[in-house]
Parts: C-alpha cells; sequence; structure tokens
C-alpha cells in the first residue's frame, strides 16, 4: 500500500524527491503523506478531490488484503 501511494504522489508532483510516505502497522494501517509546499495543491486538489480519489484507491488496496487503511496528508 505504501509503494502505491508513492507511486500516485511521485506521478502528481513537481517534485518527486521530495515525497515521504511513513505507514504505520497493524490491522488498521495508517499512512502520511507528505511533498514539498509547492506540490501540496496537486496532492490536495479542488476541494479535496484528488486527495480523495487517492483514499478510495488506497481504500480498495487494504480491502483487497483484508485491511483497512486511512491515509493523512501532512504538511512538510
Amino acid at each position: 500500500m505504501k509503494e502505491l501511494i508513492e507511486y500516485i504522489a511521485k506521478s502528481l508532483v513537481d517534485h518527486p524527491e521530495d515525497v515521504v510516505v511513513t505507514q504505520t502497522s497493524g490491522n488498521r494501517p495508517r499512512l502520511e503523506l507528505s511533498v514539498a509546499k509547492d506540490d501540496m495543491g496537486r496532492v490536495i486538489g479542488k476541494g479535496g478531490k484528488v486527495a480523495n480519489s487517492i483514499r478510495t484507491l488506497l481504500r480498495v488496496a487494504a480491502e483487497r488484503q483484508g485491511k483497512q487503511a486511512t491515509l493523512d496528508v501532512t504538511e512538510p
């Protein structure tokens, strides 16, 4: 799941080297996505649509593994 979020985020931003995804383990993993300050708008999207779409893809990937996962986009 971590690799999926990294791939999506790096595809969206101008500074892919600044993409950092951290993951906590457990039955309900929590992923935190951090990107460069200039790229926050690209990851969040207008009205949060892009971030919500990424969360949907994460939920589907987690569900395939029999888990639940959440994604937080954090300020750098």
